[in-house]
């Protein structure tokens, strides 16, 4: 686990704008604030990623994904409150005030409460859900150490969070909240 003052560095950087790269469950994730979207296209540009491909909010706990919710029917809801926290990653319906930044212009959001202990942290020090994407170029291999980041992105991230990752050997499922079936496995 990172000391407290990495932690409260990182989430300093989120709040000012800045791009993070941190430990997930599988792989290294690049972070930022979700309702920035300087860093947002930071983000997209560094991976050479199309805003239409959406992007996974993840947050230390449920709470802090509200806002970027729809209205969820109760068997939705308890759902996805069953499988948090987990590296379990829903489609729910995109609130109204959820920037299309992240939905990828569509109608639903891809959010995870995360069982990450590193990533929980880092929502927890920035009082907000964040932006989690694997730190990767698009159509290559994810980075899997704080190593394999610095040597990919260099200067690219403005800061990275040590740590290891969770050991989950592929990244996320995603499911579709209304009907519980498998968008990526």
């Amino acid at each position: 686990m990172p000391s407290g003052f990495a932690l409260k560095k990182a989430a300093r950087i989120l709040r000012d704008g800045g791009i993070v790269a941190y430990p997930t469950e599988a792989v290294y994730g690049f972070g930022c604030d979700p309702l920035d979207p300087e860093a947002v296209f930071r983000i997209l540009d560094v991976k050479r990623r199309s805003v239409g491909a959406g992007l996974i909010l993840i947050a230390a706990d449920a709470a802090q994904l509200e806002p970027f919710f729809g209205p969820l029917t109760g068997a939705e809801r308890a759902r996805v409150e069953e499988t948090w926290p987990d590296p379990a990653t829903w489609l729910v319906p995109a609130g109204s005030a959820t920037p299309f930044w992240i939905t990828g212009g569509r109608a639903r959001v891809a959010v995870r409460v995360t069982s990450h202990p590193v990533a929980r942290a880092l929502c927890r020090a920035a009082h907000m859900p964040l932006v989690s994407t694997s730190a990767n170029r698009s159509r290559q291999p994810p980075a899997r150490t704080a190593l394999d980041v610095r040597l990919r992105f260099g200067a690219e991230v403005d800061y990275i969070l040590g740590g290891d990752t969770g050991g989950h050997a592929r990244p996320s499922q995603i499911r579709n909240v209304s009907t519980g079936e498998v968008v990526r496995r």
